[in-house]
């Protein structure tokens, strides 16, 4: 990073809008969102980083959606997948877990790469790492012989064992070199268990021909350096981006994780559960202290294991299109308007959405979006909402009631999933709310799941975009191990390694261990290995409820972090602005209307205001309903209390605030 650099922009290309939070050279933020165009989106950024005007000193930090909405829509590249011969129906095959346990006829999922494109190479590495048969140059010359006839724009090598030994990995990428986009096991994710390597290198032959050609527009079009942020929660280069695109299909979502940990950590509270509802769905995190990370997890249905930010995202957002299904049920999700047509009130969409309930109800006005800069299309809304309506047989509010009940349903599930699922109660957390419409949520989401404190950071409409500039520069590194005695020489390899791609970073040592004969690991903190044996027993009996230090612990993963501090924003006190008038509507909220006032942030005193009303900032809006207080802290963040007596949480959320 270099010091001299002027201008940081942060960057969060949603599905409805595009985020920009631009860090100036002496701290200062400022946000703006541009409408998102989900068939070019490299000139929407592009837009904003010359309306930012940014020059060649400066830096874009990118949360990209490329490699995301190409996997989840099916429309990665032609691929195909090497692998040893007689493997060849590996992805096929898979796991025999079964998600659907009493469903005797269950869909099974669809490779990203059809069986016809999958081919065996004639080699052999022993689980030790011993090669016991080289790939002959005739048979690997025959294999790219079959592979440009299949026209295929990507190739995806996972040979077996090739974690252990990847000699005849390395063979093969060699010989298949020139024949497009080509990534082996071991560079992308050289980890025990096949499947789940061979997968995530798929997916990032399937993705990565996307992204590089992406950030190869960006880059030829964008006056300053591109970084792109991972789904670790941390940046990195576009060269590695083009590499590793695999390692961004949560990247969007990750800088909302960093953002609301570090805003609510500026005020004082630690142990938080993050809700961001964005246009297209909602992402829900849970933090004690740091971000929860993971090295497996599951993308729409393909497994990928490279070490990402602990998240679940289900199908509602702002844009949610609701329905009546064939039996008379209301539906909300997962279907999205998207931001073309994008909702009815932006006077292009035909279908109701959830930011159509609101508008119906009185939560969003027709010119207080975007700081006035759009209009809302309030007749539009009432309109579409009329459509289910009259199929439910209810009046207009009441519709517009159910829509907004069905979707926090949707969100309060996806919230108990990070937390009671995993073992915390979530009235032990405070909510933080962001994203365009977070804020008109959370307090009914916090009195569903009896959270006593909801927090609506700074930055709220943006605070993805933020989370991008309080990244630092994060590169990882991991071995499989498993079967060796002493991992010292892969921890000291992987050292180089990383303090070659991040000079002067600090390095960070973890390492997924396990009993002997189980079948999954817990990664740990590495110092020696007694350390994290003990380390790891702790962590069983806290998870599990039982530890066995009697009995021999394998070391299954090596994992190495390079870490180095990025420039942070700063945030100045949020000066205080009492109201010369005070603004008032009527909105539908706790089953009638109410005349409320609406603020601006900065007008709400520091004494606090009970609910209902509401709060307005550039690009979200905040609802108190009645039986809430709301106050604003010298950090600039909303809290809001539950005052109608919620159960007590049994630990402590909060610490001392923080600088």
């Amino acid at each position: 990073m270099r010091e001299d650099q002027e201008m940081r922009i942060g960057i969060d290309a949603g599905g409805t809008f595009t985020d920009f939070i631009v860090m100036h050279g002496d701290g200062r933020v400022e946000s703006f969102k541009i409408r998102s165009n989900p068939t070019a989106p490299d000139q929407v950024i592009l837009e904003g980083i010359r309306r930012a005007a940014a020059s060649a000193r400066d830096e874009v930090v990118h949360g990209s959606t490329v490699a995301t909405n190409a996997l989840l829509e099916r429309k990665g590249v032609r691929t195909a997948f090497v692998t040893t011969a007689g493997f060849e129906d590996l992805l096929t095959i898979g796991r025999q877990n079964r998600r659907e346990l009493y469903n005797l006829t269950p869909a099974l999922p669809v490779p990203a790469v059809p069986r016809e494109l999958c081919f065996g190479a004639p080699e052999r590495v022993h689980y030790d790492g011993t090669v016991a048969r080289q790939p002959l140059p005739r048979d690997l010359a025959a294999l790219a012989k079959r592979l440009r006839a299949a026209r295929v724009e990507a190739v995806a090598i996972c040979l077996l064992h090739s974690y252990r030994e990847p000699a005849n990995e390395k063979l093969v990428l060699a010989a298949l070199h020139g024949l497009g986009y080509v990534c082996a096991s071991h560079e992308v994710s050289p980890e025990f268990r096949e499947f789940e390597r061979a997968s995530t290198t798929v997916i990032n032959a399937y993705v990565g021909p996307l992204m590089d050609r992406y950030l190869g527009r960006l880059e030829q079009s964008c006056p300053c350096p591109v970084s792109i942020l991972q789904s670790n929660g941390g940046s990195m280069n576009a060269n590695e981006a083009r590499r590793h695109a695999v390692r961004t299909v949560l990247s969007g979502p990750a800088g909302g994780v960093i953002g609301a940990a570090e805003m609510a950590r500026r005020s004082g509270f630690t142990r938080v559960l993050g809700f961001d509802m964005g246009g297209t769905s909602t992402d829900v995190s849970l933090c004690e202290g740091a971000p929860r990370e993971t090295t497996e997890s599951i993308v729409d249905g393909f497994p990928i294991r490279v070490p990402m930010l602990d998240i679940h995202t289900v199908g509602a957002g702002g844009g949610s299109i609701a329905r009546v299904d064939a039996g008379g049920l209301l539906r909300v999700g997962p279907g999205s308007a998207g931001a073309v047509p994008g909702p009815a009130c932006y006077g292009t969409g035909e279908h109701a959405t959830v930011t159509d309930a609101h508008v119906v109800l009185g939560r969003i006005s027709a010119v207080q979006f975007l700081g006035g800069q759009m209009r809302i299309d309030e007749q539009r809304a009432a309109v579409a909402v009329g459509h289910v309506a009259a199929a439910l047989g209810l009046s207009l509010h009441e519709a517009a009631e159910g829509i907004l009940r069905v979707a926090n349903a949707n969100m309060e599930r996806a919230i108990r999933t990070v937390s009671v699922e995993r073992g915390h109660d979530p009235r032990e957390f405070a909510l933080v709310a962001f994203g365009g419409g977070g804020g008109l949520h959370a307090c009914d989401l916090a009195a569903q799941l009896e959270i006593r404190t909801v927090l609506v950071p700074r930055y709220a409409e943006g605070l993805s975009a933020l989370g991008m500039l309080l990244a630092d520069r994060v590169r990882d590194y991991s071995a499989g191990v498993l079967g060796r005695t002493d991992p010292a020489g892969c921890f000291a390899d992987l050292d180089r390694q990383a303090r070659a791609a991040i000079p002067g970073a600090r390095i960070e040592r973890t390492a997924d261990l396990r009993y002997a004969g189980q079948s999954y690991e817990l990664t740990v903190p590495w110092t020696t290995r007694r350390a994290a044996e003990a380390l790891f027993h702790r962590e069983h009996e806290r998870l599990y409820g039982y530890a066995s230090p009697d009995r021999p612990v394998e070391v299954v993963t090596v994992r190495v972090r390079a870490r180095k501090p990025t420039r942070k924003p700063r945030f100045p006190p949020l000066e205080q602005r009492p109201a010369a008038r005070r603004e008032s509507r009527r909105i539908w909220v706790a089953g009638r209307w109410h005349t409320v006032p609406v603020l601006l942030r900065e007008q709400v005193p520091a004494s606090g205001l009970p609910g209902p009303l509401l709060i307005t900032d550039y690009g979200a809006t905040v609802l108190v309903p009645p039986g809430w207080k709301c106050t604003v802290d010298a950090v600039g963040n909303l809290i809001a209390a539950n005052a109608t007596g919620a159960r007590p949480s049994r630990g402590s959320s909060r610490r001392r605030p923080g600088p």
